[in-house]
């Protein structure tokens, strides 16, 4: 008892101290909140109001029905144009497409011929030059079948694909990064409030004062491990239930407190890899720099960014003994597909096990380090 109640007292230490930290303060408030809606908003969907111009030299039934099919949301109304008119509109960003149909195109089409359609794509607006390209050619192909199976009688194909997408009918992009971007912030922002809570007692000397107190390094460490992973998860179920179910109205098909059981023990992991970090940097500048090295991999192949199938299967297999792999699987689980405890405990049991073991390492570490400062 009384040693719980050493972790408890230490752990509103640190409460009070991150509360004079107003840096760290205004980190956690933007991560979880504008951190998060800025990128599920602030990235344009893959191909949303493209400008295209259309140079219609033919002036028949099918030219003006594969003009038609260009429509909001992927496409703004085309705008008809003179061939003389495109170098001007592509020169000056006005069109990011422009289709020229050549005279006689529907006659070529009728009579068996394969006529040809030049498309200008200003490869400058990456964000939309290739899957915009890849849109024009589907639609225009689709517009010119249909056109000629029904003045040619051509038979229809015997089998037909009907597609259906599961669990994000629309293909919103928002729905995604918002998820993934809440899980990236909860891994970044556990380690570096760890790994800074030990740096900053270093920095204004208090950590001596707690190498004379009757205090255990399980008991310091603990108290930093449960008072800035309860921070986090508080800040984290903020964000599931304002920001990204409120605010950005992304449908949560799961349960949100298994996710946020899940997200404890996922900080459990994360806590003691900012501790060990600590340990390790001897500023935060050094803190910072290590971070990065330790994110970027845990952040891009952890099956976020990339399907995991994608990789090499030695960086899969590596990959497995970071938590953050077992943490966007369940994550996508519990609030994207509705999964239950029943299906999501293995992950569960993984990340209790990674978590215990960075745990004992991170103890060990911090061990030795204050006993070389005492």
């Amino acid at each position: 008892m009384h040693s719980l109640l050493n972790i408890l007292r230490l752990g509103i230490k640190e409460f009070r101290s991150l509360y004079r930290d107003r840096a760290m303060l205004i980190l956690i408030v933007w991560a979880f909140s504008f951190g998060i809606y800025t990128a599920a908003s602030g990235i344009p969907e893959s191909l949303h109001h493209a400008p295209i111009a259309i140079v219609d030299e033919d002036h028949s039934p099918l030219s003006e029905r594969v003009s038609n099919a260009f429509q909001l949301p992927y496409f703004l109304p085309p705008g008809q144009i003179s061939s003389s008119a495109i170098d001007a509109g592509m020169d000056s960003g006005r069109y990011t497409f422009t289709l020229d149909i050549p005279p006689d195109f529907q006659r070529d089409v009728l009579a068996g011929r394969r006529p040809s359609m030049q498309l200008n794509v200003d490869a400058t607006q990456i964000g939309q030059a290739f899957t915009g390209a890849g849109y024009i050619q589907t639609i225009v192909g689709t517009e010119v079948a249909a056109f000629a199976q029904r003045y040619r009688g051509v038979a229809p194909s015997p089998v037909g694909l009907a597609m259906r997408m599961e669990f994000n009918p629309n293909l919103i992009q928002a729905w995604f990064t918002s998820v993934m971007q809440l899980i990236d912030y909860i891994t970044m922002v556990s380690i570096i409030l760890t790994g800074a809570a030990l740096i900053r007692e270093r920095e204004h000397g208090t950590i001596e004062h707690l190498l004379v107190m009757p205090l255990r390094a399980f008991e310091i460490m603990l108290a930093k491990v449960w008072s800035m992973g309860l921070v986090v998860l508080v800040a984290t179920a903020f964000a599931v239930y304002v920001v990204v179910r409120g605010w950005l109205a992304v449908p949560i098909s799961g349960s949100i407190p298994l996710f946020l059981l899940g997200t404890a023990l996922h900080l459990f992991a994360t806590t003691s890899m900012g501790i060990y970090l600590g340990t390790v940097a001897r500023s935060m500048p050094q803190l910072g720099l290590l971070s990065i090295l330790i994110l970027l991999p845990l952040q891009l192949l952890s099956g976020g960014a990339t399907p995991r199938e994608s990789m090499p299967e030695l960086v899969q297999n590596l990959m497995l003994l970071a938590p953050t792999t077992h943490f966007v699987s369940f994550a996508h689980g519990i609030l994207y597909r509705g999964a239950g405890l029943s299906i999501v405990w293995p992950q569960f049991v993984a990340i209790a096990v990674i978590g215990a073991v960075f745990f004992v390492a991170a103890l060990l570490r911090f061990r030795t380090a204050i006993t070389r400062m005492a």
